[in-house]
């Protein structure tokens, strides 16, 4: 319940930014991070249908925008990854795919929003159970994460992990926007934007693998 740096005014025990990394490390286990509730509901509901090996359920303090859905996307959710803003029709621009999870969902589709108005095409994956995703068949994964559109991930946290999802492209049309040190004392906001875990920054990542 006190995921990554956002409770950093509580002092350092609630600055860890390894322990999504940590866990997700941990064989058999797997790791829910959801972006709101109605992720939240798919990752228990997992956990409790769930017969061989443990569940650990990772959630943000902050508050964290409902993101909109379709019945498909919903059902989508249990599958560990899934589209949940796809490329625009309207937008004829080059493609970019971003990666989030938790409360960088809404970074990441406000980083979405604001690249559209450059003529940028952006798909957002959220991502909240990476083992699961692991486990789906090759067709769907490639469906979510298209081999030939240059990819961007962010996680408030380290952000090695990633590269696993990130890093089979070319190393020029990829990008991790991450934490690359231990947390500070203050406020969520203040911290987020101190640690560039932004919808701005997530905008400049894109742009960068262009």
């Amino acid at each position: 319940t006190h995921d990554s740096i956002g409770l950093g005014e509580d002092g350092p025990t609630h600055q860890s930014v390894e322990h999504t990394a940590s866990l997700r490390l941990i064989p058999g286990m797997d790791v829910w991070r959801p972006c709101d509730t109605v992720e939240s509901a798919v990752a228990w509901q997992s956990a409790i249908e769930r017969r061989h090996g443990p569940s650990c359920l990772l959630f943000t303090r902050q508050n964290v925008p409902f993101v909109p859905r379709s019945e498909a996307q919903i059902a989508a959710i249990a599958r560990g990854g899934y589209v949940a803003a796809d490329f625009d029709p309207a937008v004829s621009g080059a493609l970019a795919v971003v990666i989030a999870t938790g409360s960088e969902v809404a970074l990441a589709l406000a980083a979405r929003a604001a690249l559209a108005k450059e003529n940028v095409n952006v798909r957002v994956v959220s991502m909240p159970c990476t083992s699961v995703f692991d486990r789906q068949d090759a067709a769907w994964r490639a469906s979510v994460l298209p081999a030939d559109v240059p990819r961007v991930a962010v996680e408030a946290g380290v952000t090695s992990f990633w590269h696993k999802y990130v890093g089979a492209q070319d190393s020029a049309r990829e990008a991790i926007v991450g934490i690359y040190t231990y947390g500070e004392s203050a406020p969520a906001g203040v911290l987020f934007k101190h640690f560039g875990i932004t919808a701005e920054r997530v905008a400049d990542a894109v742009r960068g693998v262009l």
